[in-house]
């Protein structure tokens, strides 16, 4: 089983967040990912931590296309992709349209055609390709030139059909967040494998954020996850995913018991479509150590 911790950025010093990397390296699980949350900018810090901590492939989750051009972010992740010995996926997403209208003051008028276009224009880049693209939203004309960076594996962060769809035919593979067993099942892995099919693309990988905690005490943990996690329900591509799964809100999606309950909860998932997790360990100091511990089991078997 394919585990990576998410790494934990806000309000943590740089070197403390090259630490936890060094940590997770240490307990034998194989990825961290870096979020894009206001703190430390995730494509910097993966450049970062690489050669700080060899052999640990690194991840973005996400990253937001609109804010940078397709020039610019292909020359940031083959950077990155430089500096972690090619060891780095970059993972992009479109966000909501209460941050790219509300705090970078872009229109999210129709995402999907703005991912398609973005994509278009970034896959090539990637590949160390000239481009010459002028969409209805996005021109892109020139190349990067990266010395020794191989293309980085691209993950899009997809919930609905027509993320999805895209993601399937341009990219590598979708980053879930909130989703559950049957949201996966029925829904986001048979979408984006058909239409991966279509464009002739090997199987996609489905990256699924999890929040794992192995705890005596489950409701609690729910209950703090339902308070510290209370706006996510309202943000309509996320109210969309729970509402496949029948999950009142990110708390319901959580993996937390004893060891046995949250190994049969991500085999579920594996078993639904799953081919890796990106995991955020929650609950007491103790009890996150027993949480690593496990992942850490799991992904050495």
């Amino acid at each position: 089983m394919r585990i990576g911790l998410l790494l934990n950025v806000l309000g943590t010093p740089l070197d403390s967040v090259v630490a936890q990397a060094r940590d997770i390296a240490a307990s034998g699980l194989g990825t961290a990912w870096l979020p894009e949350l206001g703190a430390w900018d995730a494509l910097t810090a993966a450049a970062a931590i690489g050669p700080q901590v060899p052999g640990l492939a690194l991840g973005t989750s996400v990253v937001p296309t609109y804010p940078r051009h397709p020039l610019t972010l292909a020359a940031q992740a083959l950077t990155a992709q430089a500096a972690t010995g090619n060891r780095f996926t970059l993972g992009v997403g479109v966000s909501h349209r209460h941050i790219i209208e509300g705090q970078f003051g872009h229109s999210f008028d129709r995402p999907a055609r703005h991912l398609r276009e973005y994509l278009s224009a970034l896959v090539p880049l990637l590949r160390g390709e000239s481009v010459t693209h002028e969409g209805e939203t996005l021109k892109a004309v020139g190349a990067v030139t990266a010395p020794g960076a191989e293309p980085p594996a691209l993950l899009v962060g997809a919930l609905g059909p027509a993320m999805l769809k895209v993601a399937g035919e341009l990219a590598d593979g979708t980053v879930a967040v909130w989703a559950g067993r049957a949201a996966l099942a029925d829904h986001i892995v048979p979408t984006i494998t058909r239409a991966a099919a279509h464009a002739g693309r090997p199987a996609p990988r489905v990256v699924v954020f999890k929040a794992v905690g192995v705890t005596a005490d489950p409701e609690a943990r729910r209950a703090t996850m339902a308070e510290q996690f209370s706006q996510v329900d309202q943000i309509p591509h996320y109210r969309a995913v729970l509402d496949r799964d029948g999950s009142a809100g990110p708390q319901d999606t959580a993996a937390l018991g004893d060891e046995s309950t949250v190994e049969q909860e991500l085999r579920e998932l594996v078993d639904a479509g799953a081919t890796e997790f990106i995991a955020s360990p929650v609950g007491t100091s103790e009890e996150q150590a027993r949480t690593l511990a496990l992942l850490a089991e799991l992904a050495a078997s």
